[in-house]
């Protein structure tokens, strides 16, 4: 569980409510209509950009990325390589077959090794199910880019609406109040969805797919030295190069 996420979008909305409770009533700042035009404006106008079961898989990667578990380390993942690497020079492929593997694509790896599969085999399908996790969070960027577009600009076509109302019923006092509300909660509905929800999702998953880039590439070039039958010190060496400097420390030694 990524505390980070839960903290940052429960922290962001709980600010504003203490700012609000300290000046008045909270009850003055829920409408009903206001929260129609944003969200369900927002999300239609969505899903004209984007099919439903695209809008549907990109809420799914971003509760995985934004609250899902920590990525493994790169350095994690060339020692848990290397270890592999040992148990196929001591027992062979079918020493694998038990071997505890922390990374879902790893672990698909190894069953291919474990398997007989040749290398091209291994290659292909490995690449392919790196390129389909890219896309899946690529895709996901993109619906929750569209989504904190759309939310402030329909909290400015909701303020427009409350203005039109309020100005047509200038001559009736009792009107005045809702339509200036719809006029300024869609404004601030759509500032608080679009800042502390889907614009941060949007870097999450941003971040997200550079780290898997680097992490799928580097267990796919480790995976096909193992099933080559490379040695443990020259994998650990051909996979340093996927660390910067400063993360190279014992690893050099060790290769």
């Amino acid at each position: 569980m990524d505390l980070g996420s839960i903290i940052g979008i429960v922290g962001s909305f709980a600010i504003v409510m203490v700012a609000i409770l300290m000046g008045g009533s909270f009850g003055q700042f829920i409408d009903i209509p206001s929260v129609l035009i944003v969200v369900g404006g927002g999300l239609a106008a969505t899903l004209i950009r984007f099919s439903l079961g695209g809008i549907v898989s990109a809420f799914a990667v971003g509760a995985k990325v934004g609250f899902g578990a920590k990525n493994i380390k790169p350095r994690d993942l060339i020692e848990e390589i290397s270890g592999l690497a040992e148990i196929v020079r001591k027992s062979g492929p079918l020493g694998l077959e038990n071997a505890a593997v922390s990374d879902p694509t790893l672990a698909k790896g190894v069953q291919y090794i474990a398997d007989g599969y040749e290398i091209e085999f291994i290659r292909e399908a490995m690449m392919r199910e790196r390129d389909l996790t890219l896309s899946r969070l690529s895709e996901g960027k993109r619906v929750f880019k569209a989504l904190g577009d759309s939310a402030p600009a329909f909290g400015m076509i909701g303020t427009l609406v409350g203005l039109v109302q309020m100005l047509a019923n200038m001559d009736d006092p009792s009107a005045i109040g809702p339509s200036m509300a719809i006029a300024l909660l869609t404004t601030l509905y759509g500032a608080l969805i679009s800042n502390c929800f889907c614009l941060p999702m949007v870097d999450k998953l941003d971040a997200k797919f550079d780290v898997e880039e680097v992490n799928q590439t580097l267990i796919i070039d480790g995976i096909l030295q193992i099933r080559e039958s490379k040695s443990p010190a020259l994998i650990r060496e051909m996979l340093i190069a996927y660390l910067p400097e400063s993360a190279r420390a014992g690893l050099i030694d060790a290769a």
